[in-house]
């Protein structure tokens, strides 16, 4: 703290959390066959299936980056 390298070691975190958050989304996309086709004809359930990923892969983050 006082050597004032936690500003940098936070922003280090920070990118290192959302590349592993965007790589999981994309993966469990394609696993899960989500496309733009499905968010052009049906909205609502892309939006579902997408929060639902979201939410997987935020918890996926923090347990292996954020709170290990």
């Amino acid at each position: 703290l006082t050597s004032g390298r936690l500003n940098d070691y936070l922003a280090d975190i920070e990118e290192q959390a959302q590349e592993r958050f965007e790589r999981i989304v994309e993966k469990m996309k394609r696993a899960q066959g989500i496309t733009e086709q499905l968010k052009a004809e049906n909205q609502m359930e892309w939006v579902a299936r997408m929060n639902n990923i979201q939410s997987c892969a935020r918890e996926i983050v923090n347990k292996e980056i954020i709170y290990q």
